[in-house]
């Protein structure tokens, strides 16, 4: 089974793959912009619809369907090709975004959002996979600045959209423009994708996906919820987290005699892949806990505005994309684990800034602090997750990608999970009740709780430097080595 394309030396837009290349920006851009189009028109669709207390629900659903799906679709692209995946996540997406922005309830929306989030877990890996199958290593380090520049743009273009639509329009508006994207991404690849790919009849690991689902979707809800909705100590949080573990060790055993298993159980057992998605999951955790508190600090601590708060953690999705883009010519150069290296320190470099903060900060200070802390994830999630591509054929490049992914957005619910607790002991240890926003603590009191949680960060930056150790220091992986399942 392959689709290793004849080698070409045009790398960009205009070359010969070039249009393949676009629809996979335009791909990437529908999950991009999704991101943080959304967050900006909260009030308005609040508003509109009610239902105040289950907005967060909206992130929520979207990230555990996103999650729980990454993996299985990494394993069917391995078996029936990207281009069917990458289409039926496409088609996912853009029904999802129709049904959202015909919704008449909060409920409604929230379901609406879990059929976006099921689309979003099949386009992400797949872009990433495409562009795997269809450049070198040598072409993807240039390749790479075309990918990273959607999520810049996308950084600035999705809140400024989701405030426009929101002020002059509707609300609606930020779910319906992603329709002529997703047409546009679609009709590209229908039309211009070729894969070779074997065809046989497989055997379809219908057990273990279902187990890997539900116990996926427990594992993450209960590490998104717990502390929320329900006590870490309550018989709920206990109960779900406990089926979680219960149906993923289940999930193992089927793993082992699964003629075509989801998740193949060697993926467990080389170095590479665990010191990559081991690293992975880490950036999972900090972007969660950037992105969550650098925004409630600004507001809340220093009284800024919530568009300056914005502002504030941009700078991060500004300087991800450059070191990204950047990181390509590095690896080439000096390694995958080295350009990683390189990237904890400057990772470091901005929590440590973080951990500085105080009542007379300004917001221009947490704004350096996520720049370096962008800078330093660029360098790290894109070198690593090239270098797990880079150890397998195309057979398993697919589940490879995914379960790098999984590992991803495990690391967010887990940071969501952690960093929430830090903070509301911190701010109940100080006398204050915590049963309604942190965003209504005094400043005196949210200040040090959130200087518990930049600790943390700071935490997860070290231990980033362990994850990374895992990683060979050789660049030279191959693809030979990899167990045929």
């Amino acid at each position: 089974m392959s689709s290793s394309p004849v080698a070409r030396s045009a790398v960009g837009l205009r070359s010969e793959r070039g249009p393949v290349l676009l629809a996979v920006m335009l791909s990437t851009a529908l999950v991009a912009i999704d991101v943080s189009i959304l967050a900006t028109a909260v009030p308005s669709l609040v508003s509109d619809l009610g239902g105040f207390s289950q907005f967060p629900w909206l992130f929520s659903v979207y990230l555990l369907a996103q999650a729980v799906s990454v993996p299985i679709y990494g394993k069917l692209a391995d078996l029936f090709g990207r281009k069917p995946v990458m289409l039926t996540g496409i088609t996912l997406f853009v029904l999802g975004s129709v049904l959202c922005g015909a919704a008449w309830s909060m409920p409604a929306l929230i379901a609406f959002r879990a059929i976006q989030g099921l689309g979003a877990g099949a386009v992400l890996p797949m872009s990433m996979t495409i562009i795997g199958d269809l450049y070198s290593l040598e072409e993807r380090a240039r390749v790479q600045g075309y990918v990273a520049s959607v999520w810049g743009i996308s950084s600035v273009v999705g809140p400024t959209l989701g405030g426009f639509f929101s002020d002059y329009l509707s609300w609606r508006w930020i779910f319906f423009v992603n329709i002529p994207i997703g047409i546009a991404a679609a009709a590209m690849l229908w039309r211009r994708f070729d894969e070779r790919v074997e065809r046989k009849k497989h055997r379809i690991d219908y057990t273990g996906a279902v187990l890997l689902a539900i116990g996926g979707s427990l594992l993450v809800l209960g590490l998104l919820e717990g502390g929320i909705r329900w006590a870490w100590d309550s018989p709920t949080s206990i109960g779900v987290l406990t089926a979680a573990a219960a149906l993923l060790v289940l999930f193992g055993f089927v793993e082992r005699r699964a003629a075509e298993p989801i998740l193949p159980l060697w993926i467990l057992g080389r170095r590479i892949l665990n010191g990559t998605n081991a690293a992975s999951l880490v950036v999972g955790v900090l972007m969660i806990g950037l992105v969550s508190y650098v925004p409630l600090y600004a507001q809340g601590v220093l009284g800024s505005s919530a568009l300056v708060g914005g502002f504030a953690v941009a700078t991060m999705t500004v300087g991800w994309p450059i070191a990204a883009a950047l990181s390509g010519r590095l690896y080439l150069r000096i390694g995958f684990r080295d350009t990683g290296f390189i990237g904890a320190a400057l990772l470091l470099v901005g929590t440590s800034l973080l951990l500085t903060v105080g009542l007379d900060s300004t917001v221009v200070h947490l704004a350096v602090a996520s720049f370096f802390v962008g800078l330093g994830l660029g360098l790290i999630a894109s070198p690593t997750l090239v270098a797990a591509q880079s150890s397998v054929g195309w057979e398993t490049r697919g589940v490879v990608t995914g379960t790098n992914m999984f590992a991803r957005s495990v690391g967010s619910a887990l940071g969501i999970a952690v960093f929430g607790a830090v903070a509301n002991a911190a701010v109940a240890g100080r006398g204050v009740d915590v049963t309604g926003s942190l965003e209504q603590v005094p400043a005196a009191v949210l200040s040090p709780a959130l200087h518990d949680v930049f600790i943390g960060t700071a935490i997860a930056g070290a231990v980033m430097l362990v994850a990374l150790a895992v990683v060979p220091r050789r660049t030279d992986f191959a693809s030979k080595d990899v167990p045929t399942p």
